[in-house]
């Protein structure tokens, strides 16, 4: 609404008059011919304090990661590359395999698992399986097969899936008869030499967790799996290295990590009541004196999405998981023990999700803020806006490239490339996140959904209209057809308006929503042409009577 229909509210005059002298101490930050002809009215003010407030948190988690990038730059010499201390006897050892509906990867799962060097009479391999389709039957032969020669696995299947993922894993433990308890998803690829380079910390009976850095088998493969390694990267290069190493807590990923398994019941066990369950279980074993270990230099491949909407669902329900992670946890963490610098560090680590409401909110009073900053000077841009631009979104840039830059050090600067792609994939996040961050906000429980992989492996390129498992998106890509087309209408406005500055910023909120919503749909669109066929050749192949 212009702010001149605004002065012919008498509603508004008396408020109007309190805010003239807070209003004058922002003049000075417009230029002066502004300063002659506008002063800020309610409205201006209803607008650009929830905008600049919200400016301000991000630019406040902004900011902790230019700590974390200078937390890691301390402490990555520090990080282990062997066991201090060696077992004289070496421990058994229990490798958790727990699958779900996972027929496309189960096979190079437990081949894989299969190949590991660590004595068979001190191991043991549990295929956790809570499988309501063909992988039931074709991973139980699978197993029969692999433990007649020799292998000493074992087959455990629930017919129901109680507590989901956790509830896999507690179940298993009652039979686990190893001190130490190793776990892999279904996507994951177990090096040969894991158990090997990682059972020896526990040498140590402090040390409750060990986790290694997760690789991925099909990074290239699209730009989308592109953005999801870079977006990983930040997390296992940077983050996890700065908190281990600066003595904060850090949370063991759920996969490619080994358990010592009187910690877990230390700790209370698996509990599914969030649905991250491995960071839940990771807080509350470091609130019990827990050690845990970060090593770096071990590298477990996997693979990442290939679809945007599995992709999407996959992020929604971390970010679902740690927010209830922080509403169960963080008011013990606080009233804990614990040093100050861990508290403050917790917080961060299970709070930064509350960002993609915020990121809604700050997009729906972008228009209405461009209308209102029409009028002011270039001065208070400089003063107020770039501090916090840096603060927020270059630090996104810097955090990524710095990442990129220590795991490929010879083609580093192929990370700008993907710069705008990674920009446009936060993006695309923004509007399932939110709902996942709100559910978590009002307790709304909702099931574990699993993440779709089909073994696709380096630049293997497969047709995905032909495989099971897809997941219906729903109104999702729509909504975000919808955004992006209001962002389109604002860099009209921002052309305009001769603000062409905020073109380039606008132009990744229309390329993460357009990207998001076409290429589900695309996809959607795709498979139910291929269902089609499928129907057309079972009715032609079909005897008549």
């Amino acid at each position: 609404m212009p702010t001149f229909l605004l002065n012919s509210s008498p509603a508004l005059f008396f408020a109007n008059s309190a805010f003239t002298s807070a209003s004058r101490l922002v003049d000075a930050l417009f230029d002066d011919t502004f300063t002659d002809i506008y002063h800020l009215q309610p409205f201006d003010w209803a607008i650009l304090v929830p905008y600049f407030s919200v400016l301000m948190i991000l630019s406040i988690y902004g900011l902790h990661r230019y700590y974390m990038i200078w937390g890691y730059r301390k402490h990555r010499k520090e990080m282990p590359t062997e066991a201090p201390q060696k077992f004289a006897q070496l421990p058994r050892v229990t490798v958790q395999l727990p699958i779900y509906n996972e027929q496309y990867v189960v096979e190079r799962l437990i081949e894989e698992t299969s190949k590991m060097d660590y004595p068979q009479e001190l191991l043991q391999i549990q295929v956790l399986d809570d499988s309501t389709d063909s992988t039931h039957p074709f991973t139980e032969r699978l197993v029969a097969q692999y433990k007649e020669a020799g292998l000493p696995i074992e087959y455990i299947h629930r017919s129901n899936r109680h507590g989901y993922k956790a509830g896999a894993l507690q179940n298993g433990l009652l039979t686990a008869t190893g001190e130490i308890v190793a776990i892999f998803d279904a996507d994951f690829l177990p090096p040969v030499d894991f158990l090997r380079r990682t059972v020896d910390y526990f040498s140590d009976p402090k040390v409750g967790m060990v986790q290694t850095r997760w690789g991925y088998l099909n990074r290239h493969y699209s730009v989308l799996t592109e953005v999801q390694a870079m977006l990983l990267d930040g997390h296992f290069v940077l983050e996890h290295v700065a908190r281990s190493g600066g003595g904060r807590f850090f949370n063991f990923n759920g996969t490619a990590g080994i358990l010592r398994k009187s910690m877990i019941d230390d700790a209370g066990g698996w509990q599914h009541d969030t649905l991250t369950e491995d960071s839940d279980l990771s807080y509350r074993a470091q609130l019990k004196g827990w050690k845990f270990v970060y090593v770096p230099s071990v590298e477990c491949l996997s693979e990442l999405p290939v679809e945007t909407y599995g992709f999407q669902v996959q992020q929604s329900r971390w970010a679902k998981g740690l927010t209830q992670v922080a509403m169960k946890l963080l008011p013990t963490i606080l009233k804990s023990d614990a040093p100050l610098k861990v508290k403050i560090e917790a917080f961060f680590h299970l709070t930064p999700n509350i960002s993609y409401p915020l990121m809604i909110i700050m997009s729906a009073l972008m228009l209405p803020v461009m209308i209102v900053r029409f009028y002011m000077g270039w001065f208070q841009m400089v003063v107020i806006d770039l501090p916090l631009i840096i603060a927020s979104f270059w630090s996104i840039s810097a955090f990524y490239v710095i990442a990129h830059r220590e795991l490929f050090p010879k083609n580093w600067k192929r990370a700008f490339l993907f710069l705008p792609a990674l920009m446009a994939g936060g993006v695309a996040l923004t509007i399932i996140n939110s709902r996942a961050v709100l559910e978590a906000l009002f307790g709304y429980q909702t099931s574990f959904a699993r993440t779709p992989k089909y073994a696709i492996g380096g630049n293997q390129k497969v047709k995905l209209e032909n495989i099971e498992y897809r997941r219906r998106s729903g109104w999702l890509p729509y909504a975000e057809l919808a955004v992006g087309t209001f962002f389109l209408g604002m860099i009209a406005f921002a052309i305009e308006s001769y603000n062409f500055l905020a073109v380039p910023f606008l132009m990744l909120f229309v390329g993460g929503y357009y990207w998001a919503g076409g290429s589900t749909l695309w996809q959607e669109y795709q498979g139910k042409l291929q269902w089609q066929r499928q129907l057309a050749e079972a009715a032609l192949t079909e005897p008549r009577p």
